[in-house]
């Protein structure tokens, strides 16, 4: 069972004309930038498209009108998408019902990237200047979840202070980018609530449905493949002239802080490893190493990479990403 919800900020239920003329869905989730749908019509003229098509005219498909996704799975709802419409493509036919409408939509975090903006934010962390951005965005059901990183580093105003230039998305991922986290709205868990997440890689947690090959009726993957890149591990290290002691001191990393999903960790077991020399200045010591982590951490990510194609029908569930 599939349901829609369009409206400005509130969705209300799709008006019949438009459930029937929808002809498919495309839902991308995406665990590296926006997330993203697309629904296409079928157009046809009726007593309602003497003028133009119902479809175009009406309020319920402009850009910025929000759209919800659900679907059923075992009777229990499930939010499959959250997001604003960006982009309209009408594709005209001279066949009867040939003629379509493509509407194309990203996630919510579009909404925090459309004014560019020059702000300070005096005396306050990231953490801070965090939930303080997400909140203004309450009026989409933005819930902040906020993961402090693991060196508080408070800016002093007698030495710095910290300055937005650029949208509110551009500097989440800016502060994002200093520890390896990552920023996202993830819709759910019910219809018109969201979860903006700023901090580390999720790696914890309720597990999902187990992903099952080779088992026969048990089985709910078409395929699967998985590469591990060797070069992939990397570790920093050289100095730093730290700039509050006036003084060169020594930088280096030597692990991964992510919690490992495996029992042997590419870090810990592979006997070689990529060394990338750490040449930023203008930091103290603490601000140094978050840096050169960051790079570790980073690089451990994509040590090992999976693809494949899963039959949801037989997977009973939504397979979501970061989960």
């Amino acid at each position: 069972l599939f349901t829609l919800l369009v409206g400005p900020t509130v969705p209300l239920p799709a008006p019949p004309y438009l459930l029937e003329a929808l002809e498919r869905v495309e839902v991308r989730h995406s665990d590296q930038g926006r997330s993203g749908f697309q629904l296409i019509f079928k157009l046809g003229r009726g007593q309602m498209d003497i003028v133009d098509y119902q479809a175009l005219i009406g309020p319920q498909l402009r850009p910025f009108i929000r759209v919800i996704m659900m679907v059923n799975f075992n009777a229990m709802p499930q939010v499959l998408f959250d997001g604003v419409v960006i982009n309209q493509q009408l594709s005209p036919s001279e066949e009867p019902g040939g003629s379509r409408l493509t509407v194309t939509g990203e996630d919510l975090s579009v909404m925090m990237d459309l004014e560019e903006k020059s702000a300070e934010h005096p005396a306050q962390m990231e953490t801070i200047i965090a939930l303080k951005i997400i909140a203004s965005y309450a009026q989409y059901g933005l819930i902040p979840t906020v993961i402090p990183p693991p060196s508080l580093d408070i800016p002093l105003p007698i030495e710095r202070t910290p300055v937005q230039q650029g949208t509110d998305l551009q500097y989440l991922k800016q502060m994002a980018e200093r520890y390896a986290y990552t920023f996202y709205v993830d819709a759910g868990p019910v219809p018109g609530v969201n979860t903006a997440y700023w901090g580390p890689p999720v790696r914890a947690g309720v597990p999902q449905r187990a992903l099952n090959s080779g088992m026969g009726s048990e089985s709910n993957l078409t395929s699967i493949s998985f590469n591990y890149d060797g070069l992939r591990p990397q570790f920093v290290q050289g100095t730093v002239q730290d700039r509050t002691l006036n003084s060169q001191l020594p930088v280096r990393t030597f692990a991964s802080t992510r919690l490992p999903l495996v029992s042997q960790p590419a870090w810990l077991t592979q006997p070689h490893a990529r060394t990338k020399a750490f040449r930023d200045s203008g930091l103290n010591t603490m601000q140094a190493f978050s840096r050169a982590q960051a790079e570790t951490d980073r690089a451990q990510d994509n040590v090992v990479r999976g693809s494949g194609e899963l039959d949801a029908l037989r997977y009973e569930a939504i397979l979501k990403p970061r989960g």
